[in-house]
């Protein structure tokens, strides 16, 4: 029993000292933390001291510990990057100040009253401004929340609508002068306005030509057995006729030259002696109804020197089937006992052109200037066969406002005036729509 008693008496006895050495490096950080503001008005540093001496104090018994704490707390509350730091800060401040308060027992000194007034009442002043402060942060952070809520539901119905005016196809082209280009998709070509309408759809014809007004629709590239014309001044279209229905043995159009804006279409098709020439216009073939003529004043120029009631004329010592006329005094020949093109003759100039040499194809007169093709390669010469520098293409420029746009999914968009169009219906650009629904 008297052990146990000696055991307790030494442990208490311990804890005594310990309780006074750390109560001594307590009273250390305190004269720091005093001297840092008596020195250089360092709030900062003296907090840095006074918390550690907090820390190796379980209670406060000394009143000037207290007003110290209070007053640091206090002057460094502001510089806190938060308005809820800084409520934490006045808090602190205000508790150690109560505690001054309770151990303060002469209440009635003038030292006293001055705190109360240069320190406490402001303290209490200033957690009622942060928080106020802080429920107007609050309030506003509510309301952003809700507005962001707003914003993000408005984006997505507008993203939503936006998908509504795609226009999903492969490949839009330039619109030309009157509002019209062509599209692509899955290989074949169609026609779309500058509104997004789809005026032809691309589901039959694989190639398409388009020249001075008027697009020819190819059902294949080479070769094609079905044509369609479309009138890019007046909108309107029909299909030619089959080709078989003005030759019977000839199964496809051949080679196809560009059509021009007198409204002549000429195509080379097999198994025929002749081009095929056609008016887009009258929407019929030509045919040469004077041929005889024709010959007969080609013989008199001494331009061939022979021709017969077959249709045939000797030029050059050579017989050729004589394959009518493109205009402008030029004239296809054909072999005499097949259907090869092998040339052709310039009335203008008794000049021959040679399809192997020169020219395979040659289209119809306009403008004092013909289309000449040689493999893939496109000319224009004059009536003479002489090709020319100056092709005198009309400007068929877009003068419209409408904008094609890529999306990066692949699909398009028409853009006119900063709205999105298709047909009767637009939208606004993403920002305008938000703030127009927002008002």
């Amino acid at each position: 029993m008297k052990k146990k008693f000696l055991l307790i008496l030494c442990l208490f006895t311990f804890l005594t000292n310990y309780a006074q050495f750390e109560k001594a490096i307590a009273n250390t950080y305190i004269k720091r933390a005093n001297n840092a503001i008596a020195n250089g008005i360092n709030y900062e540093l003296a907090a840095n001291y006074f918390e550690k001496a907090m820390a190796r104090l379980d209670s406060i018994t000394d009143k000037k510990t207290a007003i110290l704490g209070s007053r640091i707390y206090f002057e460094i509350h502001h510089k806190q990057e938060t308005l809820q730091k800084r409520l934490e800060y006045l808090k602190k401040s205000q508790s150690y100040f109560k505690h001054y308060n309770l151990l303060t027992t002469n209440k009635t000194t003038e030292e006293y009253q001055l705190n109360i007034d240069e320190l406490y009442v402001p303290i209490i002043e200033s957690i009622e401004k942060v928080e106020e402060e802080i429920k107007i942060e609050n309030e506003l952070t509510r309301i952003k929340k809700l507005e962001k809520k707003k914003i993000d539901s408005l984006t997505e119905a507008w993203y939503h609508k936006s998908k509504l005016l795609k226009i999903n196809v492969d490949t839009i082209f330039t619109f030309n002068k009157d509002n019209l280009a062509l599209y692509k998709i899955d290989n074949y070509f169609g026609l779309i306005n500058d509104l997004g309408e789809i005026i032809l759809e691309a589901n039959e014809y694989k190639d398409v030509l388009y020249f001075e007004g008027f697009f020819i629709f190819k059902n294949i590239k080479n070769n094609p057995t079905k044509l369609l014309c479309f009138n890019s001044t007046s909108k309107s279209s029909f299909e030619i006729p089959t080709i078989s229905d003005f030759y019977n043995l000839s199964t496809h159009f051949g080679q196809v030259m560009l059509p021009r804006a007198n409204g002549k279409l000429v195509t080379y098709p097999n198994n025929v002696a002749k081009p095929f020439v056609f008016d887009l216009n009258e929407k019929k073939i030509i045919e040469i109804t004077n041929e005889k003529e024709i010959l007969k004043n080609l013989d008199k120029a001494d331009i061939i020197t022979k021709y017969n009631n077959d249709g045939e004329v000797k030029f050059n010592k050579e017989w050729y089937r004589f394959g009518g006329t493109l205009g402008g005094g030029l004239h296809p020949l054909y072999a005499e006992e097949s259907n090869d093109l092998l040339g052709f003759l310039c009335a203008l100039e008794g000049k021959f052109l040679s399809a192997k040499d020169d020219f395979e194809f040659i289209g119809p007169f306009y403008n004092n200037r013909f289309e000449a093709k040689k493999g893939n390669r496109r000319f224009w010469i004059d009536q003479k066969g002489v090709e020319l520098n100056d092709t005198e293409i009309e400007d068929n420029s877009y003068l419209g406002e409408s904008i094609i746009e890529k999306l990066d999914d692949g699909s398009y968009q028409i853009k006119r005036n900063g709205f999105i169009i298709l047909k009767d219906k637009k939208l606004e650009k993403l920002s305008d729509f938000i703030n127009n629904h927002l008002k």
